[in-house]
């Protein structure tokens, strides 16, 4: 296992002892103002993994597709089982596939089926430990020594390097909720290497080392879902660590199921047309295809219009609201092959 993410104060804190301008000791830790909600032990003890905490009373994978699908997601067998395995085996879920498909969605949808709040990791390139893990709030810091100043820094250390100065970020916030949670780190292929080691560390052991405060465990752990559109390749390390499930296209059949979900007011028929053509556009040579959430946004469009079919006219009148590329609506209006309005 790997050594235990620590986010070091690095010049600020030096910065901060300049600020009292007074000889610098050893400061004493400021443990005794950890009030975290995760357990706590310190820089010389051993911590476990939190203990378990199941979603819910699902018995079977069936149990979790019929929860999911009362609150609209429809998920096949699959992913039905890969969410059963993540919460009885503990492990996260690494869904991968295109964007638009259903990745996040999944994340909300269990988070509302297992009555767990949903923290959220968004991914970006840049993502540092004090974005994604924790800070410390400087300018907050610097007024409590303006107030006390006069104060050696031997007496502040341990009022300013404490949990009230703490800026926690969504992986300390997971790992110190009082409750259970869903922890979704979304994107995270967009995300730099060095970012990435800092996950499996978390991700290990679900603890955090604060030098100043200690090191904080997890009351329980957090069910993870990381979701990945592919843009770069993800370490073998972070893979190993999790459950995969690969989330494509629906099917024509699955989509309509979906649409009619989604959106009640439409009939099977124009749910079944309105599938069938999206597949058609996906089909297609184009810079990026539809997504899922794009074909319910059309269906809706669609509905607003009044429209009773999906007719050539129709079609082409709202293919912006399918496609976000001009070269893709344009290939698009000259390939597709649909009836015209009678």
């Amino acid at each position: 296992m790997g050594r235990r993410p620590v986010c070091p104060r690095s010049a600020r804190a030096r910065s901060l002892q300049l600020a009292v301008r007074t000889p610098v000791r050893p400061g004493r830790r400021a443990l005794r103002r950890l009030r975290f909600h995760g357990a706590h032990q310190g820089h010389s003890g051993r911590s476990e993994r939190g203990p378990v905490a199941a979603l819910s009373e699902w018995d079977t994978p069936g149990e979790i597709a019929d929860s999911f699908k009362a609150l609209g997601y429809l998920a096949d067998e699959h992913t039905s089982q890969v969410v059963y395995l993540a919460d009885k085996l503990q492990k996260p879920i690494l869904a991968e596939g295109p964007a638009g498909v259903g990745k996040t969605e999944l994340a909300v949808t269990i988070a509302k089926a297992a009555d767990r709040r949903l923290v959220r990791l968004q991914c970006y390139e840049g993502l540092d430990e004090a974005k994604a893990l924790y800070e410390w709030n400087y300018h907050k810091q610097l007024l409590r020594l303006q107030a006390d100043e006069g104060k050696a820094w031997d007496d502040l250390e341990g009022d300013i390097f404490g949990e009230d100065f703490l800026l926690t970020r969504p992986l300390l916030e997971a790992i110190t909720s009082e409750d259970p949670v869903v922890l979704l780190i979304d994107e995270v292929d967009r995300i730099e290497i060095e970012t990435e080691a800092l996950l499996l560390e978390v991700l290990d052991s679900f603890q955090v080392t604060i030098p100043e405060l200690g090191t904080v465990t997890a009351n329980s752990r957090p069910l993870v879902v990381l979701t990945s559109n592919n843009t770069r390749e993800l370490s073998e390390a972070l893979k190993r660590r999790c459950l995969f499930l690969h989330i494509d296209y629906p099917n024509v059949e699955r989509e309509r199921e979906i649409l009619m979900a989604r959106v009640p007011e439409l009939s099977k028929t124009m749910a079944d047309r309105i599938a069938k053509v999206v597949r058609s556009v996906r089909d297609l040579k184009l810079r990026k295809a539809p997504s899922v959430s794009e074909s319910i946004d059309w269906a809706r469009t669609l509905l607003a219009l009044g429209a009773d079919d999906v007719s050539a006219g129709v079609t082409q009148d709202t293919l912006g609201v399918l496609l976000k590329y001009q070269e893709d609506i344009e290939r698009a209006a000259k390939e597709l092959q649909l009836p015209d309005e009678e």
